[in-house]
């Protein structure tokens, strides 16, 4: 029996790619090719790079890497390179004509032909896919594509209209992920709170949640990429009401004067927005509210800007990010508005805007010293055990740095106070009175 070619696959780009590569991962492995994730020298059979192309820093990582690895190619380290995500499923002509050294191109969607073309099959049996996070957390993709088009937003673009699961399929993989060790759930979608429409439509994302969070075994759920306009309102009450649902909920709401809001597409207000985040608030006592907000769009003046920041001071967000605006191909923005906000002002504006919520982050998480919160165990590093507690998704939120003054156990839950605080960071101990 001859031996598979060992494959590795590099995922670039977010965590709904990441997903995509765990299920090609599984495939592989079910028909016995050796696979690894995200090896730091790619070399050996076939590399698989899955792709980013939302806004132009990572499109040219995209880009990069692959040349990176078409060199590799080129210079005997690598047998084959294939290319699949958001880049090559929105550029793919482009792309097939300018890097003829990669042997084949999937986009967003069709991933899966790949192992179809190289084993010479019309199907493909079902495989779990292979989990590359610590096993006791997970990405848990709901939904695809979104209807929503935002002027500035290339995503419609590339994965289509917004497709939800089947419930019974999430839930099926949710008690499966269970069984094998997952704890905690991270809620994925491009838009979450869609859920449901394109099937009978209505929003079924209160209902889904409550149901996941009725499976015996699951510890936490913590929810990502909601919407701000239609909010479905019933969702409050589950993160409320089931005490493995984390009192966390990212809402990218970008802007806040109805100028900029009117421009941007976001078919939301200003009083609408301010109105949603006192209802959170009150329905939901502790919720810690992540967002995203964007400096420079075209046409934001000044009054713009000073509106975006009195809004942050207000809101006081336990998480935000904030990144400048970059025109994309085909989006109604690069159509029709002139990127009129020179680069100087909006790195300008958004340094400012930063140092207004480092300021209030730092201000929420001294708030905490002197609390017990609830941990759950990530891994081991230098002199301390590093954790999070509900408030704080992997990667990107805030971790808890507990002295290594006992033994614990990596995916394991303890209570720890905490007994310091930085201002993306706390410290706590497990030896409290």
């Amino acid at each position: 029996m001859n031996k598979k070619p060992s494959i590795d696959i590099i995922t670039l780009g977010c965590s709904k790619n990441l997903v995509d590569s765990e299920a090609l991962m599984g495939l592989f492995e079910k028909y016995g090719y050796d696979v690894t994730h995200d090896a730091e020298n790619p070399q050996g059979d076939i590399a698989v790079v899955n792709t980013c192309g939302f806004i132009e820093d990572a499109k040219q990582e995209s880009i990069d890497t692959i040349l990176e690895l078409a060199q590799a190619k080129e210079e005997g380290q690598l047998k084959h390179l294939y290319v699949m995500g958001c880049l090559s499923e929105r550029y793919l002509a482009d792309l097939e004509k300018e890097i003829p050294e990669v042997d084949g191109w999937y986009g967003k969607f069709n991933y899966k032909q790949l192992l179809k073309d190289l084993e010479k099959l019309d199907n493909l049996e079902n495989a779990p896919r292979h989990i590359t996070t610590p096993r006791h957390y997970v990405y848990l993709k709901i939904a695809e594509g979104c209807d929503r088009h935002c002027a500035y937003c290339a995503i419609p673009i590339i994965t289509g209209k917004h497709r939800s699961r089947p419930m019974h399929e999430i839930l099926d993989e949710v008690r499966y992920l269970v069984s094998q060790g997952t704890k905690e759930f991270q809620v994925i979608a491009q838009e979450l709170t869609y859920y449901g429409i394109d099937i009978d439509g209505k929003q079924h994302i209160a209902e889904l949640i409550e149901q996941m969070a009725a499976i015996e075994g699951v510890e936490w759920i913590r929810l990502h990429y909601a919407y701000p306009a239609h909010f479905p309102w019933d969702l409050l009450r589950v993160i409320r009401d089931n005490s493995n649902v984390c009192k966390y909920l990212d809402i990218a709401l970008q802007h806040i004067s109805d100028h900029m809001l009117t421009r941007m597409q976001r078919h939301v207000t200003k009083e609408e927005t301010y109105e949603l985040i006192r209802r959170m608030r009150r329905e939901v006592p502790g919720i810690h509210i992540r967002t995203t907000l964007m400096v420079g769009f075209p046409g934001e003046t000044e009054e713009d800007f000073q509106e975006l920041l009195e809004f942050t001071k207000w809101a006081r967000f336990e998480r935000m990010g904030a990144f400048a605006y970059s025109e994309e191909d085909g989006t109604y923005s690069a159509k029709h508005y002139q990127d009129d906000v020179p680069a100087e002002v909006k790195q300008q504006r958004l340094d400012k805007l930063m140092r207004v919520q480092q300021h209030i982050s730092a201000e929420i998480e001294g708030e905490k010293i002197g609390q017990t919160l609830r941990v759950i165990i990530d891994r081991r590093e230098g002199d301390y055990w590093v954790g999070r507690t509900q408030f704080c998704s992997p990667e990107v939120d805030p971790e808890v740095l507990i002295a290594i003054e006992e033994d614990l156990k990596i995916g394991a839950f303890y209570e720890v106070r905490i007994t310091d605080a930085e201002e993306f960071d706390l410290y706590a101990t497990t030896r409290y009175e």
